[in-house]
């Protein structure tokens, strides 16, 4: 069931000094919220979306967000902000620069603390301080822990669900797959695409690579086997012949197309590279934080999570591990949401009592 925004809004904010030194100008967040915030914000959780996703949280966490599901509108408000670099809303590489284009390749180089440090901002101009709780799955949760570690007593709870403390060497190698397909493609133009055909070829491809990281090979061996497509040609005879994992694929790789800038990609992937908490320090806290690590996970297989855990317990922090078993790998946050909502269920639990 589809739920509208009660409160949805284009923050100006001027501009943000990023991490690299260098300026943004003109920098938008589009702040979305479900349910209906107290006065004090005490019943106010921010879910913090994934790398292809939105702050408009029902779009992507259907089943998991809504009246009298486990993210319960009727009794909490629900905080989404479309990050920055992204293309739903926010100041992105699509948005207009000071001379009136895209920005396109003079995007600035951006962190998970850059989107962290809008999202800040964007929570100051709308008088929002203290809240119930964070959550969020993926560079969701990458986002979660850099706010955890940056304000700590802005939240009483965490849920960190499969994202470790930093992005390992094997997750930025897939990644740099997915940008080549995007940077090769001949349409791409060094980034300056948008008075001409974009890349649609590279994007298309670059989310054939990805889906492959976010499944598992059971899921693969389940799902799809050894079997060739429905048109059900001859793969031994047929150049053109497909399996049909092949068929999933495209199909997925057509779909995101439509809904995926190419340079936002590029953006937001490089953000996840450049990822690594485990030197930063923080004040003592009594925000309880709760990790999940998906057993069938290997872009951020859960020993790094359970690890990171045990990093943020010696930080002072409460903090409890659990796993998720499942087949679907990485995207189990997104496909196994009555599982995940009975594993979650004593953190989840904590968002809702005062």
């Amino acid at each position: 069931m589809s739920i509208a925004p009660t409160f949805e809004e284009d923050l100006a904010l001027g501009s943000l000094t990023l991490s690299n030194g260098e300026s943004l100008q003109n920098v938008i967040q589009r702040v979305s919220i479900y349910g209906t915030p107290r006065e004090d914000h005490a019943n106010l959780v921010f879910v913090s979306h994934g790398l292809t996703a939105s702050g408009r949280l029902p779009e992507w966490w259907e089943g998991f967000v809504g009246p009298g599901l486990a993210l319960d509108t009727d009794r909490l408000a629900l905080l989404g902000i479309n990050v920055l670099g992204g293309c739903y809303g926010s100041t992105g590489p699509a948005s207009l620069s000071s001379d009136g284009t895209p920005y396109g390749s003079r995007f600035p180089v951006l962190s998970i603390g850059d989107m962290v440090a809008a999202q800040q901002a964007a929570l100051a101009k709308l008088g929002i301080g203290r809240m119930r709780g964070v959550i969020g799955g993926s560079v969701g949760a990458m986002l979660g822990l850099q706010w955890i570690l940056r304000e700590p007593e802005r939240f009483r709870h965490g849920i960190i669900i499969g994202a470790s403390d930093f992005f390992s060497p094997m997750a930025i190698a897939l990644n740099a797959l997915s940008r080549a397909a995007i940077i090769h493609d001949p349409h791409f133009a060094g980034g300056d695409y948008y008075d001409g055909p974009p890349p649609n070829e590279g994007v298309h491809l670059a989310r054939m690579i990805a889906m492959v990281t976010y499944k598992s090979a059971a899921l693969f061996d389940a799902r799809f086997g050894r079997r060739p497509d429905r048109a059900g040609a001859d793969l031994a005879q047929d150049p053109r012949a497909r399996f049909d994992i092949e068929g999933y694929l495209e199909y997925q790789g057509r779909k995101f197309v439509a809904r995926m800038d190419a340079n936002t990609y590029l953006t937001l992937t490089r953000a996840m590279d450049l990822y690594d908490l485990r030197a930063e320090r923080t004040a003592a806290t009594e925000t309880s934080l709760t990790f999940v690590g998906i057993d069938s996970d290997w872009l951020f297989p859960a020993d790094e999570i359970r690890q990171a855990a045990e990093r943020f317990r010696l930080r002072g922090f409460p903090v409890r591990f659990q796993t998720l078993h499942s087949d679907h790998g990485h995207d189990a946050f997104l496909t196994d949401l009555p599982e995940l909502a009975a594993l979650i269920g004593p953190a989840l639990e904590g968002f809702y009592v005062d």
